[in-house]
């Protein structure tokens, strides 16, 4: 009289297993050589006792899920009765590391070969092994062009040669917050525009703390008003020539309000109070906030910059610092790599699989070819 099914999600805990490589040895007797056999298949750790699908989840587990290697160390023995030290892990993220080091770098060329870039930077504790037990405050700065690749930069400190070295000579777009150090870099055509969050975020907090100042209140319901035409645009599926001329038509009457409005609340509060503070900031960056309406492709906000810095928050939570000065750049390569991935949405796996075992046999002329970017599109 038939059946009833259901189904239910169900669960197989992770399974390790041994894989064996036999190559065969050929004799000849017409060959110089005598007796030969297959080359060793390319691997992340050469001569290392663990697959490349093991190192790469290794990898994963550190930079997506924020899981530190004593602690993937602990869960391996108790799981599956496997003993891998921490150091032993942390060898293998070196090596992927010093690996992706190259393809970091050819991620930044594809960055500041187009038009238009986010940028913003967060400290990350370095452990130093000076003897003083203390932890020294480097920077990772971050640069990225929205829905496209991301790319971070380490630098011991937060001065301005660290833009300054990264952008070069470049003269497209370069979106910050109201950070003095990203003043006077790149080329001499470099167009320099400020984020509208920032200022809303200031203002934000003169709001909080007080909630009666309708003055504050007010200016920030004019900035939701700005980012409301684009939200309108995206809406209603326009491309960047729609957008453009919906900023003319609303946005830009919208500016002349929020910049007299600005000046009058500056003239009534005092400087060193909250509103003061975040109208000062504003009036001080209106021509770079301003620039969206000259530039189709400007957002109007370094949002997406600050998102990206997320996973690196959220790691540092968990493994605390990096490990040592020199690890820094290889930590920043894995990273980039990492984000660029999940902005392009690359499965990383596939990637990392597909890319990391041939890069210590590719020419430096061709890592360009083996960006997130640039294997999306070849197997496209």
């Amino acid at each position: 009289i038939g059946k009833e099914e259901s189904e239910h999600l169900g669960v197989e805990p992770a399974r390790y297993f041994v894989w064996v490589t036999r190559r065969e040895k050929r004799a000849s007797h017409q060959c110089a050589q005598g007796v030969s056999a297959a080359p060793v298949p390319e691997r992340i750790v050469g001569k290392g006792l663990v697959s490349d699908a093991v190192v790469i989840d290794t990898l994963v587990s550190k930079y997506s899920d924020h899981l530190p290697l004593y602690r993937q160390s602990v869960i391996l023995s108790r799981e599956a009765g496997i003993e891998i030290s921490r150091a032993t892990m942390d060898g293998w993220v070196m090596r992927c590391g010093e690996l992706l080091m190259p393809v970091a770098r050819a991620i930044g060329h594809e960055l500041l070969g187009g038009g238009y870039i986010q940028a913003d930077e967060t400290p990350v504790p370095v452990q130093m092994h000076d003897g003083r037990g203390k932890n020294h405050q480097g920077y990772l700065w971050q640069y990225g062009r929205p829905g496209g690749s991301a790319v971070f930069d380490f630098r011991t400190g937060r001065g301005r040669e660290g833009p300054k070295n990264f952008l070069g000579n470049y003269e497209g777009i370069l979106q910050t917050d109201g950070y003095s150090a990203y003043d006077r870099t790149g080329g001499p055509k470099m167009v320099h525009a400020a984020c509208w969050a920032h200022a809303r975020r200031k203002l934000f907090d003169a709001v909080k703390l007080s909630p009666e100042d309708k003055t504050a209140t007010q200016l920030v319901a004019r900035i939701d008003e700005l980012f409301a035409v684009d939200a309108d645009a995206r809406q209603a599926g326009m491309d960047e020539t729609g957008r453009h001329a919906l900023r003319h038509e609303r946005s830009r009457p919208l500016l002349e309000i929020i910049r007299k409005e600005l000046e009058a609340a500056g003239k009534a509060a005092l400087p060193s109070s909250a509103l003061g503070k975040a109208v000062n900031y504003t009036l001080s960056l209106w021509q770079k906030l301003t620039r969206f309406l000259d530039y189709p492709q400007l957002e109007l906000s370094s949002n997406l910059a600050e998102n990206s810095m997320r996973p690196v928050v959220l790691g540092r939570k968990n493994w605390i610092h990096v490990g040592s000065e020199e690890a820094a750049p290889k930590v920043a390569a894995i990273l980039s790599v990492f984000e660029t991935c999940r902005r392009l949405k690359v499965p990383v796996r596939e990637y990392l699989a597909a890319v990391l075992p041939r890069l210590a046999d590719t020419s430096i002329q061709r890592v360009g070819e083996l960006t997130p970017a640039a294997w999306a599109e070849g197997r496209r």
